[in-house]
């Protein structure tokens, strides 16, 4: 095609001129020539970069694998991912924000537990497990016991879709910590959100999971706020690093039957939750450059009724509350100090581990059971590859003159770590775990493990 358009174009610039012409008219036709002749490559070169290229290494082939000799000359195509529903409705804003992310981590736990653990929960210290009557609780035993695990391994997918609304965002994940001890689906987040409104499940508005520290057992402080909740959100301002957030909840009503089951237990076994209302949550945050600061309350009613009489009764409900005050700081360096103080009535529903809403009192009439819990943890940078975390928490109830001597009182739980980042996206690390949990009678108990993680994130 180059050589057939240079042939016509000097032809024409030849034959133009039959008639007798100056050796500069001459020199001035050539020159126009040529310059027509490198317009005319330009534009073949720039059609030729219009073709589709052939994928090197295709991420997934569409062909069987075809022997090293041939794979040069059989070219193969990676296969489109298409999620037609991510598709920006039309005329939105940033069209070119539509996508959808693919997250997770694959995680592996070597445990060398030195006591006992409730074997559904032995992949993790959770405090309230550790067995302390015995024979009787779950996990009575021999000790020492070594435990691997992947349940920590994740999935999750965010979506993001304009529309002419906003930006919907949406994020589904789960986990493999099912509460049987088996490695079934347990759902994390199915959240969406647009503008200032939010639907589904996610991280409770009363809790921060920024305070989480960094340890790679999987429960984490037992005196921390943790729950991810159903739940209808709205955050009608955030300006300046500052929001204001409101939320209606799933309720729930944890209850202890108490020195009832001791008494009548056929009558006692027939007790539930009885939940009228949403709980109601607000939450104000402030981030600044030396860290963050966050306040949270919940106001929700917890109730109780009998399945076994024919009217429901005895039945009833009681009013919770609480406050729930946060924090980070950055120090030195990349070092920061986590910190939680929660306390109030009846709010052990959103407390990490141990408790209940809602006990017999004197006479054997419901009350609401107080909690504090707590938090403190910093969080140290050896260096770029290298880190640690030591801090310690306690979740803790005033028992009512209701409960059994078996009710829970007290769970502690605290971390000492150092952890190594070898390449992007992996992290591996030793880990020292403390529990104990500690009853209204007194008794106490205690397990504590070394664990040895490693996850690879994309």
């Amino acid at each position: 095609m180059k050589r057939t358009a240079a042939a016509a174009v000097v032809a024409l610039a030849l034959c133009g001129g039959a008639q007798a012409q100056s050796v500069e008219e001459l020199k001035a036709t050539l020159d126009q020539a040529l310059k027509t002749i490198q317009e005319l490559q330009g534009r073949v070169q720039a059609l030729e970069q219009q073709k589709p290229a052939v994928a090197a290494v295709p991420a997934a082939s569409a062909t069987p694998a075809t022997p090293a000799a041939s794979t040069a000359a059989t070219p193969t195509w990676s296969a489109p991912v298409v999620a037609p529903g991510s598709r920006p409705e039309d005329g939105a804003a940033q069209a070119n924000k539509a996508r959808i992310e693919v997250y997770g981590q694959v995680m592996l736990d070597a445990i060398y537990d030195f006591k006992r653990m409730n074997p559904d929960y032995d992949a993790t210290l959770r405090p309230s497990q550790i067995p302390v009557n015995c024979p009787g609780d779950a996990g009575c035993g021999k000790d020492v016991a070594s435990i691997f695990s992947i349940r920590q391994s994740s999935l999750g997918f965010k979506g993001f879709i304009p529309t002419g609304l906003g930006l919907i965002k949406t994020d589904v994940a789960f986990d493999l910590f099912a509460s049987d001890g088996s490695t079934n689906i347990h759902w994390l987040r199915a959240w969406a959100e647009i503008g200032m409104f939010g639907i589904g499940q996610t991280d409770s508005n009363f809790m921060d999971i920024d305070v989480f520290p960094n340890t790679i057992d999987y429960w984490g402080p037992s005196g921390m706020v943790f729950v991810r909740n159903p739940q209808l959100r709205i955050t009608p301002w955030a300006k300046d690093g500052m929001s204001l957030a409101f939320s209606l909840e799933a309720p729930n009503s944890a209850l202890d039957t108490g020195k009832i089951s001791d008494i009548a237990p056929e009558f006692g076994a027939g007790f539930t939750g009885w939940n009228r209302l949403p709980d109601a949550t607000a939450a104000w945050r402030m981030d600044r450059d030396w860290g963050h600061l966050r306040a949270a309350a919940i106001l929700r009613q917890v109730g109780y009724q009998n399945t076994l009489t024919p009217n429901g009764n005895p039945s009833g409900h009681k009013t919770g509350y609480g406050l729930n005050f946060t924090g980070a700081f950055n120090l030195l360096g990349k070092d920061s100090l986590t910190w939680q103080f929660a306390a109030g009535q009846a709010i052990a529903s959103y407390m990490n581990d141990g408790g209940v809403d809602l006990a017999p009192g004197q006479g054997l009439r419901a009350e609401t059971v107080p909690s504090i819990g707590w938090l403190a943890y910093y969080n140290h940078a050896w260096s770029d590859k290298w880190s640690s975390t030591v801090g310690f928490s306690q979740h803790q109830q005033k028992n009512t003159d209701g409960q059994t001597g078996t009710a829970f009182r007290r769970g502690s739980y605290g971390n000492v770590n150092l952890l190594y980042t070898p390449a992007k996206n992996v992290l591996t690390g030793l880990e020292f775990v403390f529990g104990g949990l500690e009853q209204k009678s007194g008794a106490s108990a205690t397990d504590y493990r070394l664990q040895f993680s490693t996850k690879v994130s994309f």
